[in-house]
């Protein structure tokens, strides 16, 4: 028997089952048709964000700001992270001026701000642009794969 996981779909929140060993072959949300896992981060807002903690895939989100000088910088490091992580976890942005309530529902205090969610839950916390070597190091220390 092969182990699917639940993922929710970036663009239409459907949850979609997808065995664990076909997560590399650009899965399709069966709702919408879109990539379950586009390999770029997504944007959340308060309407989609509750959708997003489900599933099996752990979620890392980054809230920022476009006034945000240092979150224009981290973007970059962040699409690439996305793209190199691609099915083991799920990267998703959230523009704290946009989101006002949400953002201060999570409790941010400053930006840019990551915020990993496993199962539902928020884990860990970091405040701060990091080097994609550093990101990496902080995600393997809450036990992701990179």
């Amino acid at each position: 028997m092969t182990d699917s996981l639940i993922i929710p779909c970036p663009h239409c929140s459907g949850l979609n089952r997808i065995p664990a060993a076909r997560l590399g072959e650009a899965p399709r949300c069966g709702r919408c048709k879109s990539a379950v896992l586009p390999g770029t981060p997504f944007a959340v807002d308060a309407a989609g964000f509750a959708a997003q903690l489900k599933g099996d895939l752990p979620l890392l989100l980054d809230v920022w700001a476009d006034w945000c000088g240092p979150c224009k910088a981290f973007a970059p490091t962040f699409a690439q992270a996305a793209r190199e992580l691609s099915g083991r976890v799920r990267l998703a942005k959230l523009d704290s001026e946009a989101n006002q309530p949400l953002a201060a529902q999570l409790d941010i205090r400053s930006i840019p701000s990551l915020i990993l969610f496993k199962g539902g839950v928020e884990v860990a916390r970091q405040s701060g642009a990091l080097a994609l070597p550093q990101l990496r190091a902080w995600l393997r220390q809450h036990g992701l794969p990179t």
